[in-house]
């Protein structure tokens, strides 16, 4: 099988000579040095562009070093799971995090958006609002090439708007909106007058504009290489940001409606698994999972790993063949009694481990390791991983056709105008959800209100995509339950309306020159 490699761009080193174009994020743009690059011989050939194209996954894949979706400390999902009750640490930053006690200078968090200072000190990274960027300049190469087919042009340009929104609407996400360089401005950054955010309907657009590109042009979920960006991708994050804005106005949920009704079309080739942590485990990804909307194809000696189980499991564990991490940080036990006991999706919520030190089980309750939580394993057993450093062969997935039953039975519900029928409808998806996990199916009783309904569909969204993709914490604000559940179940005393974004970095609002306005209630 063909599965495609997002990483071999790092070999080329002419395709970072284009990060002398990016924008920091900040307000000042720095010079181009012309000198570094000659356009007339780089982009060229069709090989070139693809090499631009391959540049544009950079951010979305899972690498301590720079990537987004990386599957530890400096990756969005842990960072945003530990703002609910999903995640937590004893100490630290995940501390910090359940806490919602962060603020503008706090670079492990606020770095996400830009940092002149690598948090982890790898030196690897200075934010990810620079790709955004990134993903213009090359957009710009490519629709001015003359040696491209029309047909080719509209693939590349479809696969570098759909990364540059990928990127967008996660840092939208949690920072609000942000500062988009406009290309005109990327190709001759002599200017040092400080751009203003976009307006929220400015943002908005902004995305929604590169998704709806993407939809049309990517190939469909059949004909896709595996790793590579999908109609159905494009979709399922239309269906993320049309989510987001419900909470400003209801008549979105129409919008994810078709959208998700368009997904479930056979001829996009979607199903749901038969067991839900198969595809947790060693050989349930790729291709042959139909339920896969997007994942992150590992290679153990390049740049992109999954080296969760390092992240989470105890120095001392020695269960299954396996042995100890770094247990960076745990779970909740309020998270864990909130599964029913038959439920499959809480599997590897580990409650109970053998240690390496003892030879004896350690149990709930057990300090160190479990008095606060159950390790929150998520993959399956991998034997292999610490012959390769600690990287696991099992692919992070992203997105997931699950998502999709879930997001339309939210929309048929919670719809302006909503039937009977509509909302029976709802409650049929998400049984199918459930009785899947090998819970029982609801009765219409409770989901008969939307109050009722609201609880249900978070918790069914909370225990079905537990720390794969970080978005349970917007699940949260969308449903104005964040703040109530920091102060109810995570117990903190920092919980305001403010902490629903994350605070843009100091440096960017002191860069600013009073152009660039922080969030309210950080300074």
């Amino acid at each position: 099988m063909k599965v495609f490699n997002q990483f071999k761009y790092v070999a080329c080193t002419v395709a970072l000579a284009f990060s002398a174009t990016l924008f920091t994020g900040c307000a000042d743009l720095d010079p181009v040095d012309y000198s570094e690059m000659n356009s007339e011989l780089f982009p060229k050939v069709e090989s070139d562009y693809v090499t631009l194209v391959n540049e544009c996954y950079r951010s979305i894949r899972s690498s301590w070093f720079d990537g987004l979706f990386a599957t530890d400390d400096r990756g969005c999902v842990a960072i945003n799971d530990a703002t609910t009750e999903i995640l937590t640490a004893r100490s630290y930053i995940f501390k910090k995090q359940h806490d919602l006690d962060w603020n503008s200078t706090d670079d492990y968090l606020v770095g996400f958006y830009y940092t002149e200072k690598d948090p982890s000190g790898g030196g690897y990274r200075d934010g990810f609002a620079n790709d955004i960027s990134r993903c213009t300049s090359n957009l710009a190469y490519i629709e001015k090439s003359t040696t491209l087919t029309d047909a080719a042009k509209k693939k590349m340009a479809a696969e570098v708007r759909c990364a540059r929104a990928f990127v967008a609407y996660t840092l939208y996400d949690m920072f609000g909106p942000l500062i988009i360089a406009p290309a005109d401005l990327l190709d001759n950054p002599r200017n040092d007058k400080p751009l203003p955010r976009m307006k929220r309907e400015e943002m908005v657009k902004y995305i929604e504009d590169d998704l709806l590109f993407a939809a049309e042009n990517l190939p469909s979920p059949n004909d896709v290489e595996y790793g590579r960006f999908s109609t159905g991708l494009a979709k399922m994050l239309l269906i993320r940001l049309y989510l987001h804005e419900t909470r400003i106005d209801k008549s979105y949920y129409t919008k994810v409606e078709t959208l998700a009704k368009e997904l479930m079309q056979a001829s996009n080739g979607y199903q749901l698994q038969p067991s839900y942590t198969k595809m947790f485990e060693l050989g349930g990804q790729g291709k042959a999972n139909k339920e896969i909307i997007f994942a992150l194809p590992v290679n153990t000696e390049m740049v992109s790993w999954n080296d969760w189980h390092m992240f989470v499991l105890p120095a001392d564990f020695a269960s299954n063949g396996m042995k100890g991490g770094y247990h960076s940080l745990t779970s909740t036990w309020h998270f864990y009694d909130s599964f029913e006991p038959t439920d499959t999706r809480r599997t590897y919520l580990l409650a109970e481990y053998k240690s390496s030190k003892t030879g004896m089980v350690v149990h709930r309750g057990d300090y160190p390791n479990l008095d606060i939580g159950p390790i929150p394993m998520k993959y399956g057993f991998d034997t292999e991983l610490f012959k390769n450093s600690g990287r696991s062969s099992i692919d992070p997935i992203v997105y997931r056709y699950a998502d999709v039953y879930l997001s339309l039975a939210e929309a048929l519900y919670r719809k302006p105008g909503a039937s009977a029928a509509d909302k029976q409808s709802a409650l049929t998806y998400i049984n199918v959800i459930r009785e899947r996990a090998g819970i029982p199916a609801l009765a219409y009783t409770e989901i008969d209100s939307d109050a009722k309904f609201v609880d249900v569909i978070l918790k069914e969204r909370m225990h079905e995509f537990w720390c794969e993709n970080g978005q349970y914490r917007a699940d949260l604000i969308r449903m104005d339950k964040f703040v109530e559940s920091a102060k109810t179940i995570n117990g903190s005393a920092y919980a305001t309306k403010a902490k629903e974004v994350y605070p843009l970095p100091k440096s960017v609002i002191t860069d600013g020159k009073g152009v660039v306005i922080q969030n309210e209630g950080y300074d």
